[in-house]
Parts: C-alpha cells; sequence; structure tokens
C-alpha cells in the first residue's frame, strides 16, 4: 500500500461516526444496549416506508465507503474498511428478499420477547430515565407491535409464514407476559430498583403510572400480536419449516450460509464436516464412557447420564451457584493464558422466566461507555434439565475464557472504531470463539474427571451435529422429526431441549452453523502458528492475537 494518508484516515472516520450515530437513532434499542441513552423514549419504527430509508440509508453510507482509498490507509483503518463494506453488504443483500427478512416470529425470541429484554438496562436512576422508560411502553411500543404485525402479514402473503412449532413457542413466551397482575410481569421489573434520586412521592406516583401503562397500552400491544398468531398464521403455519420450501428460500439459505460463516462453503460441504467432526467426537466419547467403567451400549449409557438424580443439582439456586463457583475457579487462572483482561466484570444471572424451560443459555455483553457489565444468563427453571457434567463447558462458552473476555475485552480497544467494539456482528468470530474457549478449559483446570470430559465432548458433538441438522433442515429437505431424532442420537442431549434447538434451526437459519466453522479455523490458526514458529511457539501470545487483542483476521 500507498504510504498512509492522514487525511483519508480522517474521512474514513467521518464516515464511521455518522453511521454510528444515525444507526442509534434509527435503532434506539441498539443505542441503548451501547449506553446511549438519548434516544431511549423511541423504539426502531418497520413500516415499510422507515424499511425503506434506512436500505436507501445504507446505500449511501456504501457507495462512500467504497468510494475510500483503501491503500492510502493504515493496516487497522484496511481492516476497519472491509468489515465496514462487508457489513453494509449483507444488509443490501438480505434486503433483495422483504418477505423473508420480515419473518421475525422466532423460538428463540423477537418482537414478543425483545421489549421485555431490554426494560431490563434501561437505567431508572431519574426520574427523567424513569419517564424515558413510561414514554416507550405507551407510545412506541404500541407501534412497534403494529409495525411487526403489519410486517408478518406482508410476508405470510408472499408465502412466509413460521412453522405451527415455531408459533406455539412464541404463544408460550407471550402468554406470561399477560399476567392480570402487571406486578408480576417482566414489564413492572425495572420500577423495582428506582433510584435513590427518585424520591418517594414520585417513586409512588411513577410506578403507579407505570401499573396503569403497562395495563393499558404495552399488554393490549401482546394481545394484538397473540390475536395475529392464533387467528391468522397458525391456521396457515407449514408443519415443516426448510427454506427450500420457501419461495426463494434457497437462494436466501445460501445467501444466510455465506453470512453466518463467512466462507464459500456450501451446504452439502458444512453437512459433511459436521459427519466428518461427528464421527471423531464419537470415538472420543465412547473412550471417557469406557473411564467411567460403564459396559453397556451407548446409547444406555446417554440415558443413564441424562436422567440419574445424581448428575443433577437439587434446585435452581443450588444451580446458580453452582454456575457460580466454576466461574470464580476459572477466573485467577485466566491470567496464565491471557495477557489482557477486560476490566468489565460479568455476573451469572437466572434468565427471565418468561423465556422458557427450554430456552438455551446466553450471554448479554457490557455497555460500551462502562456502565453495565456482562451477564451470564442461566435457565434455573431448567435445573432438571441441566447435567452437572456439562456446566464448566458452558460456563467456559458463555462467560470465561469465551462470550465475556471477547466481548467485553473489544469494549476497550480504544484504538479501533465504535462499531469493531460494540459486539459488531460476525457470528464465526464470537461463537466460533466461544466454542473454542470451551476447549481452554483443560488448560484452566476444568475437566478433570472423566463426566466432566464427557460434558465438554458432548457439546462439542452438539455443535458438530448442528452442521448436519440445519443444512438438512432447510437444503437437503429434512423433516423436524429427522433432525430431532439425529441430533438427538448423535449428541446426547436431552430430547425436549433438541426439539427447543431445531424450532431454533428452523426460525434463524444458518446462525447455528458459524459456532462450529469458526472454532475449526480458530483451531487452523493456532495449529498455523505453531507449526511454523516452533520453539518459539507462545500459546498465550498466539491467544491474544485470535482472541482480538490484535485486529481480528
Amino acid at each position: 500500500p500507498a504510504p498512509a494518508s492522514a487525511a483519508e484516515s480522517r474521512r474514513l472516520h467521518d464516515l464511521f461516526d455518522r453511521q454510528w450515530d444515525w444507526a442509534g437513532l434509527a435503532f434506539p434499542e441498539f443505542a441503548t444496549y451501547r449506553g446511549d441513552h438519548r434516544h431511549g423514549d423511541r423504539l426502531a419504527r418497520f413500516t415499510p416506508e422507515a424499511i425503506a430509508e434506512r436500505d436507501r440509508m445504507g446505500r449511501g453510507f456504501l457507495d462512500e465507503a467504497r468510494a475510500i482509498h483503501r491503500d492510502r490507509l493504515g493496516a487497522v483503518d484496511r481492516v476497519s474498511l472491509d468489515m465496514f463494506i462487508d457489513n453494509l453488504e449483507r444488509q443490501q443483500a438480505l434486503a433483495a428478499y422483504p418477505a423473508a427478512r420480515g419473518m421475525n416470529l422466532r423460538a428463540l425470541g423477537g418482537p414478543q420477547t425483545q421489549f421485555a429484554e431490554l426494560l431490563q438496562i434501561m437505567p431508572v436512576a431519574t426520574v427523567a430515565q424513569v419517564r424515558q422508560l413510561l414514554a416507550r411502553m405507551e407510545v412506541a411500543f404500541p407501534e412497534r407491535m403494529d409495525d411487526e404485525i403489519a410486517q408478518a402479514r406482508r410476508s405470510a402473503a408472499a408465502g412466509w409464514v413460521p412453522t405451527r412449532d415455531v408459533l406455539q413457542r412464541v404463544l408460550a413466551q407471550i402468554e406470561p407476559q399477560l399476567a392480570a397482575d402487571v406486578e408480576a410481569t417482566p414489564f413492572y421489573a425495572p420500577l423495582r430498583r428506582l433510584g435513590q434520586a427518585v424520591g418517594p412521592q414520585d417513586r409512588q406516583a411513577l410506578q403507579a403510572r407505570a401499573r396503569e401503562v403497562i395495563a393499558t397500552r404495552v399488554q393490549p400491544a401482546l394481545r394484538r400480536l397473540r390475536a395475529l398468531v392464533t387467528d391468522e398464521l397458525l391456521p396457515r403455519a407449514p408443519t415443516e419449516g426448510g427454506y427450500s420450501r420457501y419461495p426463494d428460500g434457497e437462494q436466501v439459505y445460501a445467501l444466510l450460509v455465506r453470512q453466518q460463516t463467512t466462507t464459500e462453503l456450501t451446504p452439502r460441504q458444512i453437512h459433511a464436516i459436521g459427519l466428518r467432526e461427528l464421527e471423531r467426537l464419537r470415538r472420543d466419547m465412547e473412550a471417557t464412557m469406557r473411564e467411567l467403567k460403564w459396559t453397556g451400549s451407548f446409547a444406555a449409557f446417554v440415558q443413564h447420564m441424562n436422567t440419574d438424580p445424581r448428575h443433577f443439582h437439587a434446585s435452581p439456586e443450588a444451580l446458580l451457584a453452582g454456575y457460580r463457583e466454576i466461574a470464580k475457579r476459572i477466573d485467577p487462572e485466566l491470567p496464565r493464558l491471557f495477557g489482557e483482561l477486560p476490566r468489565a466484570p460479568y455476573g451469572v444471572q437466572a434468565m427471565p422466566a418468561h423465556m422458557g424451560a427450554n430456552r438455551a443459555e446466553y450471554y448479554q455483553g457490557p455497555a460500551l461507555d462502562g456502565s453495565r457489565g456482562g451477564v451470564f444468563f442461566a435457565n434455573t427453571q431448567a435445573f432438571r434439565k441441566r447435567p452437572i457434567w456439562a456446566m464448566e463447558t458452558l460456563v467456559a462458552h458463555e462467560a470465561v475464557p469465551g462470550h465475556h473476555l471477547q466481548i467485553a475485552r473489544a469494549t476497550e480497544l480504544g484504538n479501533l472504531p465504535r462499531f469493531r467494539r460494540s459486539g459488531f456482528g460476525y457470528t464465526a468470530f464470537s461463537e466460533g470463539w466461544a466454542l473454542y474457549a470451551e476447549t481452554l478449559g483443560f488448560e484452566l483446570g476444568l475437566y478433570r474427571d472423566p463426566a466432566q470430559r464427557y460434558g465438554h465432548l458432548q457439546w462439542q458433538a452438539f455443535r458438530a451435529a448442528r452442521l448436519v441438522v440445519d443444512t438438512g433442515l432447510h437444503a437437503l429437505g429434512w423433516t423436524r422429526q429427522q433432525a430431532i431424532d439425529f441430533l438427538t442420537e448423535h449428541s446426547g442431549v436431552d430430547t425436549e431441549f433438541v426439539a427447543s434447538e431445531i424450532d431454533r434451526y428452523v426460525s434463524t437459519p444458518g446462525q447455528a452453523l458459524a459456532y462450529m466453522i469458526g472454532k475449526l479455523k480458530f483451531d487452523e490458526l493456532r495449529d498455523r502458528a505453531r507449526a511454523q514458529l516452533g520453539n518459539g511457539f507462545a500459546l498465550r501470545r498466539t491467544k491474544e492475537e485470535v482472541q482480538g487483542d490484535l485486529p481480528p483476521l
């Protein structure tokens, strides 16, 4: 490249800043998650006009980015420009399929759950902040629900309707939010944590107003969404949801596969990779079974591991305490593997009840301004389905050295533009890292007994099997039951959880592919470094580079 130009770098970063500020206005809820509360009384609109305007703005930003002279930028800026362009190109590619893009009711959540989740991280330390929250409840949320309902109707008219099983999960998520006692709903929860700056008189008035708004504005909007599902979508819902069964579905799935994996691998190639990895992992799982002195069949061993009461905590509280104890064991070991650790703290909390007993655990990153730490949300409702032997690898994935270490550390890399520090959306990078991070548990003192090693291998096999079932469902004509049977047999995971996961893959195609494909790339980078450096190979430094303290490749 030519010598770096300060003027071209300023031009680039001016574009980044303008797009960032626009995105916070166009998607106020995303700004809230970042810690920017200037638009905290609003939500993004999804009218045809609003969607078209966002697409128009995206094309404009993309044209500007393509006009930047890449060869006049420094190394970090070149990577940032490439990522910026790639993200905008991905958005524009999906814009060509508006009916598919508008099918937002998903098994793991969507418009039926997102508002309740957003309220949990909104600040309520002052009267002004509480009034922002109430404005979102009273005006913005009903408008947004009506937008989502209209969008779902447009998608349905074009032949894009979620499956019956997915819609049943949507209804199950809506129902707890419609409790007659509004104080028992997740919408009222922020009113229980008002700051000291909210005096007694204001507190009483604001809480009364919240009860009224929840009952008269929020819940009626959710009831309209529920009516759409029960009266209009369910009668038209297909039993099978593979994208090859929808109009232009094969093209949409191929696009999603490229976006989620960041590769040119075809669905059939990914399917074959999954089968290969499963064969390898099954050998290791059976070897661990023999270590545990099990003499019966592998199927009987799986049944034993998933049902013996000794393998489970006795209460939700005990499960949560177990996760926290594992995290405390890992924390002091991290400096042995990482030269830079995030300053932002993280916690382990119970998942909100309305998410359901079959919802997978997840991580929520810290705010970009440092006002909120990271959180690993554990499904304590599922304590009877979360075996103790699987907990160590789950903490390694969702907390440290997985999501928290990568995502929280990224927020602190001040030399990078804000869009790269805010959990910027490359699933293969974030989930690939988290799955790779599970394997670092051996160096952190985890998996010391065969049962824990089996748990680690089982989760790895679960992610490998996703490559098979996701592509099977969406590209090879598999049925839902065929996918459930395959995933249950080859991962050894509880069938109810497997069914929930299959509905997740049905309604969020391609996302599950990113985990193992990304992990295999991290393996490749590590092995390449070891081969090239020989005795000079330093695992600690290699982890810093691939984890993100240097610009990611």
